[in-house]
């Protein structure tokens, strides 16, 4: 994450105070950073708070209405209503469901430090992407040879080649690459004869001599001291720069022939997954510490709704927390150090395999490919948890209720009871639809049944409810239709059958 000296030397001097510099900044905001609960969460806490509640109330009631109806129940016998009564279904399988989100993340390398952060990524309203690393490569590479007036395209661009041959830097080996490109071939046995002129701060150019003349590449400045540009190429230096790129001046001896954009490429592809996360509803924003012109240039080239320039990152953390004051859910994808307190404060905080181990230990992600774009996979998946949680939230309440009318009868067991000398049943003996073998039988059955019917829905939670792109109408339809009906049908069909066996084995 440090920055590495490939030429020259670099001359470094203290400026800050112990306690005041860029780090001491940084790890500040990250330790005054705090994700949020997201909205599913908190309605599902207190969804399960409200019906352990609600069957603590009804168990506790059972005591006086059992005694007015002739059939005092026993704590045994309370105990096990309980226990069958509160959600336990939905609350074994909920580490499943994120453990599955989790694995589902890894396949497509991901690496998510919890099941929270891919549940809150199902409900992402807005990603923020830092520039530099994330959207673009972080190197400037060259995108352009400009040629003077006067020179042919060719001749500009195997200049170009040839001042680049030996230079081994990044922005080098992109010249040498785009040459190429153009049709040109890279002839390295050039360089035995020729004379290597490397780049330093003092002259700012490099290149090489070769049988007595010497083609340079280097800034603007530097070349218009040694080979004065005419007009047009001076034209071009102002536009490149004003579009947010470097260009290179390209010299002959005492002659420039023209210029290398150099820029910071966007990475391939993303504008076609902005948009399809623009049509799943969420909004992107980049954010740059650069100025606005060559912000919006980026912005307008990668496909970004907005962008957001000149920012610190006070200036990011701010953003989010603003964000997230008015309901939305946020996600954040960074690489540097300057990004980790907004990734430690985003809902979703995606950091790049590339980036720095602070970024790394700030989010709660790690895209191992290092592409902002595999958030369309991860807000996938975190809505497909969210989807199979709801599909087994509905189906345990459902099974709660059923369980609870199932064996409702054992606890009236007395008050139903057969009239030995009348033949005819007790007054509450239509109760008892399942027809189950006894009280004590009913009891049983409802607790084996309340264990194994975890250990059946596992392989579903593992597997996940597939993902549909509906509404939340269609979906609640969807989920009421089949999984609340389930619910409510899986009962009185498991305990009867459970109750048939335990009869035909000898224990009820």
């Amino acid at each position: 994450g440090g920055t590495q000296v490939v030429s020259d030397q670099l001359v470094v001097r203290i400026t800050a105070e112990a306690g005041k510099t860029f780090l001491d900044r940084m790890i500040a905001l990250v330790e005054g950073a705090s994700r949020q609960k997201t909205p599913n969460e908190i309605a599902l806490n207190i969804l399960l708070a409200g019906l352990t509640i609600i069957f603590l109330i009804v168990v506790a009631t059972l005591v006086p209405l059992a005694r007015y109806a002739g059939s005092p129940v026993t704590i045994v016998t309370l105990i096990a209503l309980l226990i069958t009564l509160i959600p336990t279904t939905i609350g074994g399988l909920l580490s499943a469901i994120g453990i599955a989100g989790m694995d589902r993340l890894v396949q497509r390398n991901v690496l998510a430090m919890s099941g929270r952060a891919v549940e809150a990524a199902g409900d992402v309203d807005i990603l923020l992407l830092d520039k530099t690393g994330t959207i673009t490569y972080g190197n400037r590479m060259a995108s352009e040879f400009v040629p003077a007036a006067g020179v042919r395209p060719d001749e500009m661009a195997a200049a170009a080649l040839r001042a680049s041959l030996a230079d081994e830097t990044p922005e080098g080996k992109s010249i040498v690459a785009l040459a190429e490109e153009q049709g040109l071939r890279a002839d390295r046995g050039l360089l035995a004869g020729a004379e290597f002129i490397p780049f330093t701060a003092e002259t700012r150019m490099s290149g090489i001599k070769l049988d007595g003349h010497a083609t340079m590449k280097g800034a603007a400045d530097a070349i218009n001291r040694v080979a004065p540009m005419p007009a047009d190429l001076q034209e071009a230096v102002r536009t490149i720069s004003a579009a947010g790129g470097t260009p290179l001046v390209v010299a002959e001896d005492d002659r420039a022939i023209g210029v290398i954009a150099l820029k910071d490429t966007v990475k391939p592809g993303l504008r076609e997954r902005f948009d399809e996360m623009r049509a799943m509803g969420i909004r992107t924003i980049m954010i740059t510490g650069d100025n606005p012109l060559t912000a919006r240039t980026i912005a307008d080239e990668a496909g970004v709704d907005d962008f957001v320039a000149e920012a610190k990152p006070e200036d990011k953390i701010r953003i989010i927390r603003e964000e997230q004051e008015g309901g939305r859910l946020v996600a954040m994808t960074g690489d540097g150090t300057n990004d980790a307190p907004a990734l430690a404060q985003a809902d979703v905080g995606v950091a790049m395999n590339t980036g720095t181990s602070a970024a790394k230990e700030a989010g709660n992600m790690v895209d191992l490919d290092s592409d902002p774009a595999k958030l369309i996979d991860i807000v996938t998946i975190g809505k497909q948890l969210l989807m199979t949680r709801g599909s087994l939230t509905t189906f345990s309440i459902a099974n709660d209720v059923a369980k609870y009318f199932a064996i409702l009868p054992a606890i009236f067991a007395g008050a139903y009871a057969a009239d030995a000398t009348s033949g005819g049943g007790g007054a509450l003996s239509a109760l008892n639809v399942m027809r189950l073998t006894s009280p004590e039988s009913a009891i049983l059955a409802a607790i084996i049944f309340n264990a194994l019917i975890i250990v059946v829905l596992i392989p579903l939670a593992l597997r996940g409810v597939a993902y549909q792109p509906i509404g939340a109408a269609a979906l609640l339809r969807r989920n009421l239709l089949v999984y609340g009906l389930g619910g409510l049908v899986a009962p009185f069909v498991g305990i009867k059958l459970i109750d048939l066996l335990l009869t035909a084995v000898g224990l009820a």
